[in-house]
């Protein structure tokens, strides 16, 4: 049994990334301990104003977002691609608590940072209007770049796959269920 946070990252109350979020842990809920997240019903300051120059205190649902990253084992983001990347209410939500002492730690005389989120994974569900093959060859896969790269990889956490639904705008009835079954069969394999 593992500890799963399933973050559904659409700033929008309801979206095809909730029903994915909700359908994710529903699933995987039956063999694991789940704890969901919708960053639509979080309220914060996105900006970080000053950096990392001087504290800014965390409202009570960031401080509830790291204890739920503390606690997690495995980490699922839901997000859809909005101008090519993660939703800006999500890159609040990262600015405000990824910080260092939480995810990573400065070391002096070492240009990397310590990860302080080692030992987790995650796996990315990803929808997006564009063609997932256009997004990911033409375009460059941004989304792919920004979350495993320079957030999880970069705080310690692995990644372990990736998902993408595509596009949706375009999306029969049939085509839409065709990726709540894959989300299905990749929750029941967790």
């Amino acid at each position: 049994m593992k500890k799963v946070l399933v973050i559904n990252a659409n700033p929008k109350q309801e979206s095809l990334c909730q029903s994915l979020a909700e359908h994710y842990a529903s699933i995987a809920g039956k063999k694991h301990d789940i704890k969901q997240v919708n960053l639509a019903d979080m309220s914060f300051e996105m900006d970080l104003q000053q950096g990392y120059d001087k504290e800014t205190p965390l409202e009570d649902d960031l401080k509830g977002f790291q204890q739920h990253v503390t606690w997690a084992e495995h980490i699922v983001i839901v997000s859809p691609v909005w101008w090519g990347t993660i939703p800006a209410k999500f890159k609040g939500v990262i600015d405000r608590t990824f910080l260092p002492g939480f995810a990573f730690k400065y070391q002096e005389g070492k240009s990397i940072p310590q990860k302080l989120l080692s030992g987790r994974t995650s796996e990315l569900i990803i929808t997006l209007d564009t063609p997932p093959f256009w997004y990911k060859y033409v375009q460059g896969n941004p989304i792919y770049k920004q979350l495993k790269h320079t957030i999880l990889s970069f705080t310690g956490i692995k990644n372990q796959t990736s998902i993408y639904l595509g596009p949706v705008l375009t999306a029969t009835e049939q085509r839409r269920q065709s990726w709540f079954d894959k989300i299905s069969k990749r929750a029941a394999q967790l």
